[in-house]
């Protein structure tokens, strides 16, 4: 930074560019602890600080010494820089092990925070949380769930700590960094696995088979009077729909009373469509699975994603993710066995198609919304018409929301995939999504009628995003007269718990698919060529021997006149019909059969 720069920053106070506040004296207060035993460095700090990952760490000790029988912290995984990522175990009677947790009649509950570090108030609220239950205040929480708990995810974006990391943000005082050391966004990573933090999920979530899942972030985005929101993929664009349906009907009723009546506003999880004119509508996003939630919601896991509006103060937001978190856990103690018996059905429900992408609907819905009163005005900086709110309070009777309701590519769903050998580093994957592979034994026989994709167009990306050049591409059907599967292939079944999160994984439409991320990059290049004195008596000879092939390419000439007089072009496409030419180019080597068994 530029000793400009910093003088600058020096003499503004850090929150005087952003929107005034309204007052708030919620009764989560009283939640906050001035002193005593186990206090965390939050309420210490009166609400503005965030401890670093040693104090941290050093809180997590004196959890686990005050209490060793419901206590235990353990490592789940390392991060790029080699620091631990940890995570809190809290149950009755010393049951830590998954099996324990897993046969004691109570659900488990996973909550993450920090998986954007500088969102980090999933931390100190689920601390403030645990210090009651150590202390005895809250007895009644470990009666009725499990608890496992991730406080920092990203630890190296959390030591990446500065006041200048989140700019429409109150709070904390000094915060971590929104990716990881490697610059890549851990809650874009629940398909690739590129990660060492998601990559410790999902051996958590196998291990431990959590009921709910809980992902902790601020928004960003614009004002309003919400402090709390959250949501998941709703039940008419879920994919696991019957558990959408319990979320929206039996969790969303017990959170929000428990935090209206501790002076909170929740809200539902929308964005804007337009962030200089609120009054055009809000974007009701449905999460891919390269999101937590979309992830969670693909793979039939219930999953809850908290959005806390980043311009309210930090203390505030901290206390409503207590009462959110105690609401959580309160409704999935009643709830539990309507929330099993939906996993439970979508475990066994194997679609035969699937939508894999989606757009925004053009005829909105309409809610009403508690939104902040704003106005419009020409800014000489930008030259464009920008926003400013003003800190009084409006109510939207009916502002109209657009969702992604419309389906933008569907995909039918095939009964297996099967996946060549060269390829074991994406059977690694799937082993860590939870996925069932089998390796294939059987003779060829077993393994007729399969379906190869031929790439007939393709764009790759013009820009790297999260460190891969993505791409896209449209295909043809190849129906193969002869398996080429053999001994060493691996098999994977779309006749399993999780058919969905399969197809979008392999099936290369789907836009979160190992193929659209880059696993594949190695079929669009070709290693061997054809020297036109050695091309062309070929041809030669092969036009001859081939009426048909001779009729196709003097109809080719006539009716392309860039084929026409293009030499390149007329060599290429009869090179490409040589028995020589690379019969993998442009071939999806994962197979697809839709035979059923």
């Amino acid at each position: 930074m530029s000793l400009g720069i910093v003088l600058l920053s020096a003499t503004l106070s850090l929150n005087s560019h952003l929107p005034p506040l309204q007052p708030w004296q919620g009764q989560s207060l009283s939640l906050m602890q001035q002193d005593g035993l186990l206090t965390t460095d939050f309420e210490l700090s009166a609400g503005k600080e965030s401890p670093n990952y040693e104090q941290t760490n050093a809180f997590i000790k004196r959890l686990v010494a005050a209490n060793p029988t419901q206590f235990k912290s353990i490592t789940i995984g390392q991060s790029d820089q080699g620091r631990d990522i940890n995570m809190l175990l809290a149950v009755e009677d010393s049951q830590f092990s998954p099996a324990m947790m897993t046969n004691n009649n109570k659900p488990t509950i996973l909550i993450q925070a920090g998986i954007h570090a500088g969102e980090i108030d999933g931390k100190d609220a689920m601390f403030m949380l645990l210090r009651d239950i150590a202390t005895g205040k809250r007895r009644d929480i470990l009666s009725k769930v499990n608890i496992l708990f991730i406080p920092i995810l990203n630890v190296d974006g959390h030591e990446r700590s500065s006041q200048f990391n989140r700019i429409n943000q109150r709070g904390p005082l000094t915060m971590g960094f929104r990716t990881n050391a490697k610059n890549l966004n851990l809650n874009r990573d629940y398909t690739k696995l590129d990660t060492p933090g998601v990559r410790a999920v999902m051996k958590v979530i196998n291990d431990f088979k959590p009921s709910l899942y809980i992902d902790v972030h601020v928004t960003d985005g614009a004002d309003y009077q919400y402090d709390i929101t959250y949501g998941f993929n709703p039940s008419f664009a879920s994919d696991s729909p019957a558990i959408a349906k319990v979320l929206e009907e039996q969790f969303v009723p017990i959170i929000d009373e428990k935090l209206t009546k501790q002076g909170h506003i929740p809200g539902p999880l929308v964005f804007v469509m337009n962030k200089r004119n609120l009054k055009e509508g809000l974007a009701g996003w449905v999460a891919s699975p390269r999101f937590s939630n979309g992830w969670g919601d693909i793979k039939g896991i219930p999953t809850i994603l908290v959005e806390n509006h980043s311009l309210k103060p930090y203390k505030q937001r901290v206390l409503g993710t207590y009462v959110f978190l105690d609401g959580a856990i309160d409704a999935l103690s009643k709830q539990y066995k309507s929330l099993h018996k939906a996993i439970e059905t979508e475990r066994h429900n194997f679609p035969s198609e699937l939508i894999v992408e989606r757009s925004y609907s053009q005829t909105p819905d309409y809610i009403s919304f508690k939104g902040i009163k704003f106005k419009q005005f020409n800014s000489a900086l930008s030259g464009h018409q920008e926003v400013k709110y003003l800190g009084e309070s409006i109510e939207y009777e009916k502002l109209p929301v657009f969702w992604q309701k419309d389906v933008k590519t569907k995909v039918k769903v095939p009964n297996a995939f099967y996946i060549p050998p060269q390829y074991s580093e994406i059977v690694q994957k799937l082993s860590l999504h939870g996925i069932e592979v089998e390796s294939v034994s059987a003779p060829t026989e077993q393994h007729s009628g399969l379906t190869q994709l031929k790439v007939s167009s393709y764009e790759f990306a013009k820009q790297p995003f999260e460190a891969r050049f993505r791409v896209s591409a449209q295909f043809e059907e190849l129906q193969l007269k002869e398996s080429p599967v053999t001994e060493g292939w691996y098999k994977v079944s779309t006749q399993q718990p999780y058919s969905e999160l399969v197809t979008h994984l392999l099936h290369p439409l789907a836009p979160d698919s190992f193929f659209a991320w880059g696993d594949f990059l190695s079929i669009f290049q070709r290693t061997e060529y054809v020297e036109n004195y050695a091309l062309e008596p070929y041809a030669r000879k092969m036009l001859k021997e081939s009426p048909k092939l001779a009729l196709a390419f003097d109809e080719r000439i006539s009716k392309d006149d860039t084929f026409a007089k293009s030499d390149e072009q007329r060599l290429e496409w009869l090179y490409e019909k040589t028995p020589y030419y690379d019969q993998a180019y442009l071939k999806y080597p994962i197979l697809l059969s839709y035979q059923s068994k």
